[in-house]
Order: structure tokens, then sequence, then C-alpha cells
């Protein structure tokens, strides 16, 4: 019998997968800054209960998914183009990841509860249901991962809802246009994913998922992804008719825009692929810490009284 190997903290963060907390903290930023900017208000200590419970949430919800790709064989020696699954190169016993993303979710539940008694109760609701999400987006019979819905359920939830979700913390009001301000994020997420997706093609499709990248194939996934990175761009722009950002925003909006269309040139030409994945997941990754710098310099440039 092979003995699991000794389990270190740099495991422990690969399980989580730590580099792609920056999705859930790009949000938490624009929600919190946007209820700063509208109503002004501000509590330093709701502030932390919830980015710890987003990171909770966030990494307990990357822990399932590292456990249940390695179950249902979607992580192998050979599809771990990155060396970065722990279970794969280290030989980890797999209910590891198991136990510690329960003892995230218990902790951010726990967190979510604190959260619900400051603010409304109703906040404790829709974290459970996001929770329940979460877990059902690589768990479960069924799980949301393996369907071509995977990536609007992600972007959904990482963006618009705990966009939404980090406002009304800090101004107890739900500001219509807030739920403006997510979609574009939103979409984003999604096309986060979707690049993902397009290198993982051939793991995936062996270990029978369905994702929009296997049903359409790698060439009409890449054009998904350009399609899906122009709706982030309208939606962006969208923001300043809609009264959500100021017109100065175009101009952070614009300059983000075109870093964004360099990164995808560059995807193009390296093409997707498991060789490719590594530095297309950091460009579209700098395309969207770009996109969040850009949003929260729009709303910087609103709360200074630019036009």
């Amino acid at each position: 019998m092979i003995k699991a190997a000794p389990v270190t903290v740099v495991d422990l963060l690969q399980i989580v997968d730590i580099r792609t907390k920056i999705v859930s903290l790009s949000s938490l930023a624009i929600g919190t800054s946007y209820a700063v900017y509208t109503t002004h208000a501000f509590s330093i200590g709701l502030f932390v209960a919830m980015l710890l419970a987003t990171l909770l949430v966030d990494m307990g919800t990357t822990g399932f998914n590292s456990y249940y790709d390695f179950l249902h064989g979607v992580d192998t020696v050979d599809t771990d183009a990155e060396k970065s699954k722990a279970l794969v190169q280290r030989g980890i016993e797999p209910a590891v990841a198991l136990r510690l993303s329960w003892f995230l979710f218990v902790l951010a539940a726990a967190l979510g509860l604190v959260i619900g008694a400051l603010v409304d109760w109703r906040i404790v609701l829709v974290g459970g249901a996001c929770m329940t999400v979460a877990l059902l987006y690589s768990g479960g019979p069924v799980p949301i991962a393996r369907l071509p819905v995977g990536e609007i359920f992600a972007g959904g939830l990482l963006g618009l809802v705990l966009i939404a979700v980090s406002a009304y913390v800090q101004s107890r009001t739900l500001d219509p246009r807030i739920l403006w301000l997510g979609l574009p994020s939103s979409t984003l997420i999604a096309t986060i994913l979707s690049v993902n997706n397009a290198c993982d093609i051939e793991g995936d499709a062996k270990a029978g998922r369905r994702t929009v990248a296997i049903l359409l194939g790698r060439d009409h996934a890449e054009r998904v992804i350009h399609l899906q990175a122009a709706v982030t761009l309208l939606l962006g722009y969208a923001l300043v008719p809609l009264r959500v950002l100021p017109v100065s925003a175009l101009l952070p909006m614009t300059l983000a825009g075109l870093f964004g269309w360099r990164e995808l040139a560059r995807m193009h030409r390296r093409g997707f692929s498991h060789r490719t994945k590594a530095p297309s997941m950091g460009g579209i990754s700098a395309v969207f810490v770009v996109y969040t710098l850009a949003i929260l310099v729009a709303i910087g440039m609103g709360a200074s009284g630019l036009p």
C-alpha cells in the first residue's frame, strides 16, 4: 500500500487554488466601493467579515472542485499542464481536500450568521443558496461544471450576486444600478472559464464533461471567448449612459479594452491547448485585473466629482 504524502501549507494553497481568489476579491472591492461612492456608508468591521466570508466560500468551493475533479478523472497527470494540482502531483489523500472544504464552509457559514445578525437575515438565505450552488458546481449527481451552463452560474454568482451583496452589506439598500455594474464582471468571469475550458477540451471530454468548448469545438469556442470579451466591453461602456458611472469612466474602460484585445490576440497566436494553458490563463487573469482597476478608478472619478 502506497503511503499518502504529508500535507504542507503549499499543498493546501494549491488545493484551494489561491491564485484564483482575485475574482471574488474583485467583486468584493467593486461592490463595497460603489456603496461608499453612492451612500458614503462604510463599516470596516463588516468589510473584514465580508472579506473573510468571501475568501472562505471561494476557497471551499475550489477545494470541492479539486476533490471531485480528481475523483471523476478530470484532473490527471496528463491534463495538469501547469503542475498545480496537489492531489495529482503530490499523491495527497483526496479526503484531505474534502475535509478542508467542509471546514472552510462551516467557518463561512458562522461568519454569514454574524453578518446576518448585524445587517439583514436575508443575507444568510442568499449566502446559503450561493454555497449550495457552489457545492453543486462540482459535486452532486450532475455537477454544473460538466454542463454547458457552468460559465453562466460561476459568472453570475462570483460577479453580479457577490457585487450586489457586498454593496448591500455596507449600504443596507439594493440600488438597481449595482445590478448593472455587476453584469460586465459576470461576463468577464465567464470568459475566464471559457478560456480554461477551451484549453482543457481533450481532458474534459475524456472525463465526460459537456462544456460549451466541447460542444462547439476549439475554433467556435475561441469565437465565443471573443464575443464574451466584446459584450463585457459594451456592458462596461453602457454603465455611462445608464448613469452608473460618470462620463470620465470611458477613459479607463477604453484603456482596459485595448489591453484586453492585445491579450486576446496573443492567445489567438498561441492557440488553446494544454500546452498553452498557463500563458492563456495568465493573460485572461491580467485582463480581469486591469478591468477591475479600471472600474475602481472610474468609481473614484465619480466620487471625486469628475463628470
